[in-house]
This record gives structure tokens, sequence and C-alpha cells, in this order.
């Protein structure tokens, strides 16, 4: 009795050791095969072209076209929208609203981007940003960016420019906007924006930015100064509710520098400025 117990536990280790060995020499003699075989993917140069079997039709044109039916589209050919909120936030010190909104319609390569930013105080706006722009994929993070910039001034001249950009993604998942913009007089202006975000858990996220600003030339009619401008830091703490919304709050640092922050100190504004903000960030 003991032998036939000991029989029965030894029997399905045996069988399955014996299975093992047989499939690692079956896998082991199709890998010799394979090898021995010599595969090459490599395309014949006498190969015939796979579009030749159509017979030289296309799917928006001949026998097999149905009628009524709207001919085959890819996925990079639909046609997609969205809006987005970066930014929609009050500053505690000075009394603000801040926007910056973006929308963009067109395809996976192919897109017409509208970006509206601007203070808002006292139910005036008293600056804005607009840009029109034509946004073409160069990669599958990066993309290139055309089109019109319209500045928009309460106290100064409102001004227009071409602009050109580049914004993507890097490793380490930095956020990257370089955007130069030009108008006429051989002014121009360079705007550089970083963006990281610092996930704690799966709703709370910590958003460190940074915005630097170049200037060519002077613009005294509203108050800037040739060379580096100014510098903003921020940090921004959310809490996404859903992926849509997200309310945050937060901490603005600003320094300006050389005639700018001159320009600044002729308006009794300091050179520098910290704001503490509170705000939502949401698209659809």
């Amino acid at each position: 009795m003991r032998y036939r117990t000991v029989i029965s536990y030894l029997a399905p280790l045996v069988f399955s050791g014996v299975m093992t060995s047989y499939s690692l020499n079956a896998v082991s003699q199709t890998g010799d095969a394979h090898a021995s075989h010599g595969q090459d993917n490599s395309v014949p140069e006498d190969a015939r072209d796979p579009h030749a079997y159509s017979g030289g039709y296309s799917r928006t044109e001949g026998l097999y076209r149905l009628p009524g039916v709207a001919p085959l589209t890819l996925m990079d050919e639909h046609y997609f929208w969205s809006v987005q909120g970066d930014r929609l936030e009050w500053l505690k010190e000075s009394k603000h609203l801040t926007f910056d909104i973006s929308s963009w319609v067109g395809t996976t390569f192919n897109r017409v981007v509208v970006t509206a930013e601007g203070e808002v105080a006292e139910g005036e706006v008293e600056e804005s940003s607009t840009e029109v722009l034509w946004q073409h994929a160069l990669t599958a993070y990066f993309d290139v960016q055309a089109g019109l910039r319209f500045d928009q001034f309460e106290v100064g001249r409102d001004r227009q420019w071409l602009a050109l950009g580049l914004q993507g993604l890097t490793p380490y998942w930095l956020e990257v906007s370089a955007s130069v913009y030009l108008r006429e007089s051989g002014h121009a202006a360079l705007n550089i924006e970083l963006e990281y975000d610092t996930l704690i858990n799966q709703y709370l996220i910590l958003q460190s930015c940074a915005e630097l600003n170049f200037n060519a030339r002077e613009d005294s009619l509203n108050g800037v100064g040739a060379g580096f401008s100014d510098l903003v830091l921020g940090v921004r703490m959310r809490y996404e509710i859903s992926r849509q919304f997200a309310p945050y709050i937060g901490i603005e640092w600003l320094n300006t520098y050389g005639d700018t922050a001159n320009y600044r100190q002729q308006r009794n504004e300091d050179r520098s400025e910290n704001q503490f903000l509170a705000g939502f960030k949401f698209w659809f």
C-alpha cells in the first residue's frame, strides 16, 4: 500500500519531465530547421509590384466601387477636434484673471490651431495674445507650427507677428515649446516654455513650468526692452477629479530684466513679483 502511494505521487512528475524534455527537443529541432533553410526577409529583385494586382483600380474608382457608399477612410484621414484650457486662474495679489486656452481641428498629421492667452482686470481685457497656426507632425513626438499672432493692449499699441514654432515631448516627459515671432522693421521675439508633470498618485499631480522671453528690439510703447526681458517660474498642484477637469493651486514668480524692468519701475511696478493663484484645467 505504501509503495502504491509513492508511485502515485512520482508518476505525474516523471510524465511531466518526459513531456517537457520532448517539447524542448521539438523546439530545438524546429529552430535548427529554420536556421538550415536560411530565412531571408529581403525582397527579391524580380518580385512583382503588389499594386499591380489591382489591375489599375483604386479604392475610389473602378468596378469595385459600390454606388452610394463612401470610400474607405483610414485613421490618419479622419478629422478630429479638441478644446483645452491649460490655465484659467485667479491671481491673488494683482486681482487678475489669467487665461490660456487652445483649440484645434484636423487630422493626425495636419491641424489648424487657435490659441488665446491674456489677463482680465475689472471685467476688461488688459492684454491678450491670439495665434492662428497651421500645425504639421514632424515625428511621433514633435510638431512644427506656422501662422500669425495678434497682440492686443489696453494701454499701448497692438502688434501683429509672423509666427514660427516647434513643440513636442522630449525624453523623460519634458514638454517643450519654442516660438519665433517676426514683424516689420526687423522686430523679432523668442518665447520658450518648459513644463514637467510629477505624478504623486493617479489623481494628484505637481506641475513645474518655466517661460523665457527675448526681444531683438525695444518696444517702448508697450514697455518691452531689447534682450532678455523676463522669466516666469511656476508650480501648480492639481487634483484630477477626472482626466478632463482638474482644479489646482500654486505660486508663480516673475522677474524682469534690463529696460523691461526699467519700464515697470516707471509705471510704479516692482521689477519682480510673487503671485499666489488658484484655478482649474480642462479639456473636451
